[in-house]
């Protein structure tokens, strides 16, 4: 199981170098999602990514709610992303058809919607609380819910080698697992 958010800050305060790879690692999809979906463009977004870890590490010792460190980061990661918009406003792509070439950019200083950040916060969320499900939940949940069309229940069966009257009783006891997982979070 992985460490809490609590247990990573209490031992990057002690300057454990291994538990501030695991919080980066931990949060990096979710920081660059927030300047990504803003518009700026991969260098900048990276910008963003070092601006808001360099601030951790800045206010490492006066965070005083270790378990929302989450909430901290996607919030941190919208101010700087503003900050840096403001500087060069972030492009947007227009689709005209299918064919990337045809495609224009438009230049916006719009924020950040806050719905927008509370589900990337979400995501964020269930997607460490899948991490730490034992491997045959992760991969039944992943086949029930994560693909764009979700196969059978015979598929399903024949992928992780069990009955198809198994997937239902399974199902609930996986989600189950997780819910307690997301409880356990603190942000659900």
């Amino acid at each position: 199981m992985q460490p809490s958010n609590e247990e990573l800050i209490r031992a990057c305060r002690r300057g454990d170098g291994a538990a501030w790879e695991i919080l980066v690692r931990r949060y990096e999809r979710l920081v660059y999602s927030i300047s990504r979906r803003a518009g700026l463009d991969q260098e900048r977004s990276a910008e963003v990514f070092q601006q808001v870890f360099t601030r951790l590490i800045e206010h490492l010792d006066r965070i005083e709610q270790p378990d929302r460190i989450g909430a901290w980061l996607a919030t941190t990661a919208r101010r700087e992303t503003w900050s840096i918009s403001q500087r060069e406003p972030p492009t947007y792509p227009l689709n005209f058809g299918d064919n990337e070439e045809e495609s224009q950019y438009l230049a916006t200083s719009d924020p950040l919607p806050d719905k927008v950040l509370l589900r990337l916060e979400e995501q964020n969320t269930i997607r460490l609380a899948m991490a730490d499900l034992n491997e045959r939940c992760r991969r039944l949940l992943s086949l029930l819910f994560f693909h764009p069309d979700p196969p059978s229940y015979a598929e399903i069966a024949a992928e992780l080698d069990i009955s198809e009257g198994s997937i239902g009783p399974t199902r609930i006891r996986c989600l189950k697992k997780l819910r307690r997982l997301l409880d356990n979070s603190g942000y659900f």
